[in-house]
C-alpha cells in the first residue's frame, strides 16, 4: 500500500500551478469568447455587459418611474450571473493566482510611455498594477477628475451607441450587423485619438 502522501498530488511539481499563474495564450481566451456566444446564440440570447446596469436600475426599483427599466428581471438573470461571476473571478484571479511577471508589452510602447512619464512596472507585487497610476488615483484632484468624466463618457456612450464594447465587437459583429462594425471603427478611431493626442496633454495638467 503506497503511503498516503504519495496519494496527493503537488501542482507545483506538476506545473499546474504555473500554468494556471502565468500568460494564456491569446487564441485560448478567443475560443472562449466563441464558446459562450455560440452558447448565448443558441439560446436566443445576446451577448453584453452594459445592459447589467440597466438591470441593477431595475432592482433598485427605477422601473416604477422610468418606462425604459420597467421589463421582467427574471429574464435577465443569466446576466446577472454572468456579470457577478466575472467579478468574483476577477478577485479569486487577483488575489489567489496573481503573476508576478509584468504584462509583455513591446520595447516601443515601454519607452512612449515613458517619453509621456508613465512609469512600466516591473511587478504587479509593487502595487501600481498595469495602469498609468500618475493618471488614474484617487489621491488628487486630476485623478478623481479623470474617473468621473471617464464613467459619464462611457455610461453616456454605451446608452447612446445601444451597446458597449462587448455587445457590439463580439455580438454585434458575429451577427454581421453593419450599425456594430461601424460603432467599432469608432471604438478604434476613439482609441488612436486618446492615445495620440489627448492622452499628452492629460499627463502634463
Amino acid at each position: 500500500m503506497l503511503p498516503k502522501n504519495t496519494l496527493l498530488l503537488n501542482v507545483q511539481d506538476i506545473g499546474l500551478w504555473e500554468l494556471l499563474t502565468g500568460p494564456w495564450h491569446w487564441a485560448f481566451s478567443g475560443f472562449m469568447i466563441t464558446l459562450v456566444l455560440f452558447l448565448l446564440v443558441w439560446m436566443g440570447k445576446s451577448f453584453g455587459v452594459s445592459s447589467s446596469f440597466r438591470d441593477l436600475c431595475n432592482l433598485a426599483g427605477a422601473g416604477k418611474k422610468v418606462p425604459y427599466f420597467k421589463f421582467d428581471i427574471k429574464e435577465e438573470y443569466w446576466r446577472l450571473s454572468f456579470v457577478f461571476g466575472a467579478i468574483i473571478g476577477g478577485f479569486i484571479a487577483f488575489h489567489f493566482m496573481q503573476s508576478p511577471n509584468p504584462v509583455d508589452i513591446s520595447v516601443e510602447t515601454r519607452n512612449y510611455l515613458v517619453t509621456l512619464g508613465m512609469s512600466y512596472p516591473e511587478s504587479d507585487l509593487s502595487g501600481q498594477g498595469f495602469v498609468p497610476t500618475e493618471l488614474f488615483n484617487f489621491s488628487s484632484w486630476k485623478g478623481i477628475l479623470l474617473a468621473l468624466a471617464g464613467g459619464i463618457l462611457v455610461g453616456f456612450g454605451t446608452r447612446y451607441g445601444k451597446g458597449c464594447t462587448s455587445g457590439h465587437a463580439i455580438t454585434g459583429l458575429a451577427h454581421l450587423q453593419l450599425p456594430s462594425l461601424i460603432t467599432v471603427i469608432g471604438f478604434f478611431i476613439g482609441g488612436l485619438i486618446m492615445t495620440h493626442f489627448i492622452l499628452p496633454y492629460l499627463i502634463v495638467l
